[in-house]
């Protein structure tokens, strides 16, 4: 077993830490973390099955790794960690972007950028502003009190996203339950139904458009006819892009905004002075995205040997990021577990960084900064309708948010 060389700094846990664990209080990490936060850049920390493998935990370390062509997101390579026993049955099967290593990850990605570009983002403001404003409207002429994820944080961006796809929101039920099945069912046939449902429905869509004499003016109708149709893309190919689309498309965001107001509404203050001061929402946004770190644990595998911070990662050996712990590096970020506003926090890691940082990140902010904006300055009262600590949250070996939000005003 590989050991750390560097002994500079305080000693590394005598035993490895569990990965991943659940947090106590939904906006901090696991408090299991604490010894990975003793400012050593890497550690051993061990998975479900028992496996040791490398977490980074230091914001520099993590730069320079996922920035490495040396680690590998193709999960179907020798090592490559599976978290969950539902991941590792379904470790074999091709993923687009998220699971390609360049040049295919390259060509795929250059497919997709024009949609999400900082200019698109800008064009699609006005059409998240209306449906923000719609969904707000509904609730407060239905009256409090509401739960909040699936009146608001959830229908924002599933219907944003279809829009955005060319997908009926008509079947959003049928979708987000596959979704939520795919990232959190209890085993991995679970997990593998699901994805044969969306592939299934995602597929039927794709080939109803490819009948169709003139496209819609969504992504997957831009595929099928700039792309499918051109022998660029294969259909398999362009199914599996459109899940990895809708998919985190809809539950990034819907969580960021779930666990977003109720991060706001545990702090004395902050939700007030969002919504008395519009200007603040971009650096409000960037610090939720960075005190959240809703997506933990980006996988990888190296491919060869690399020295780094006085370790040495050997071929073969999976390496996995502590995304809630290199958010909270403090040579990074002054007093890292208190939410600051006004921090200038836009190097942080929720959405990765190299060639992998979420392509849909633009998207993600203008979604984020409009449904906050807006909530908390149509209803400066919201609170929370139930004790903070009997809101149930979601566990730590899926994206984090909460599963219900009771609020009232």
């Amino acid at each position: 077993m590989t050991e750390l060389t560097d002994t500079t700094g305080p000693a590394s846990p005598a035993e490895p830490v569990a990965f991943p664990q659940d947090r106590t209080c939904p906006y901090h990490p696991p408090t299991g973390y604490d010894p990975l936060r003793d400012g050593r850049p890497l550690s051993r920390v061990t998975l479900y099955d028992g496996r040791e493998v490398w977490a980074v935990t230091a914001h520099a370390t993590a730069r320079t790794l996922l920035a490495d062509p040396r680690l590998s997101a193709d999960r179907r390579r020798p090592g490559f960690p599976a978290v969950t026993a539902r991941f590792e049955a379904a470790r074999n099967r091709r993923v687009a972007l998220l699971g390609e290593d360049d040049p295919e990850h390259q060509r795929q990605r250059r497919m997709m950028i024009p949609s999400f570009t900082v200019r698109r983002a800008m064009e699609l403001r006005p059409g998240i502003q209306r449906i923000v404003d719609e969904l707000l409207g509904a609730m407060i002429e239905q009256g409090p009190p509401a739960e909040l994820v699936s009146a608001f944080a959830l229908p924002v961006p599933s219907m944003v996203i279809c829009g955005l796809l060319g997908v009926p929101y008509a079947d959003h039920e049928f979708f987000e339950e596959q979704s939520r099945r795919l990232l959190r069912g209890p085993t991995g046939e679970d997990t593998e139904q699901a994805r044969r449902r969306l592939e299934e429905y995602l597929g039927g869509l794709i080939d109803a458009k490819a009948k169709e004499t003139e496209p819609g003016d969504g992504i997957l109708d831009e595929l099928v006819h700039q792309r499918l149709r051109t022998g660029e893309l294969e259909r398999t190919e362009a199914v599996s892009l459109a899940i990895i689309l809708l998919v985190a498309g809809h539950e990034t965001t819907a969580n960021m905004i779930s666990l977003g107001t109720y991060t706001l509404l545990r702090q004395p203050g902050r939700a007030a002075e969002l919504g008395a001061d519009p200007a603040l929402l971009p650096a409000a946004v960037e610090e939720l995205l960075r005190m959240l770190s809703i997506a933990e644990g980006l996988q990888r595998v190296a491919v060869e040997d690399i020295e780094v911070a006085g370790a040495t990662i050997r071929a073969g050996e999976a390496v996995l990021f502590a995304t809630s712990v290199i958010n909270r590096d403090p040579a990074v970020y002054d007093d890292p577990d208190a939410l600051d506003l006004h921090r200038p926090s836009r190097h942080h890691m929720a959405f990765g960084f190299g060639i992998h940082q979420c392509l849909g990140q633009n998207l993600a902010r203008a979604e984020l900064e409009i449904a906050l904006g807006s909530l908390f300055a149509r209803l400066p009262g919201l609170r929370l309708a139930a004790p903070a600590e009997e809101i149930p949250f979601k566990p730590g070996d899926t994206i984090q948010g909460m599963l219900e939000l009771p609020v009232t005003w």
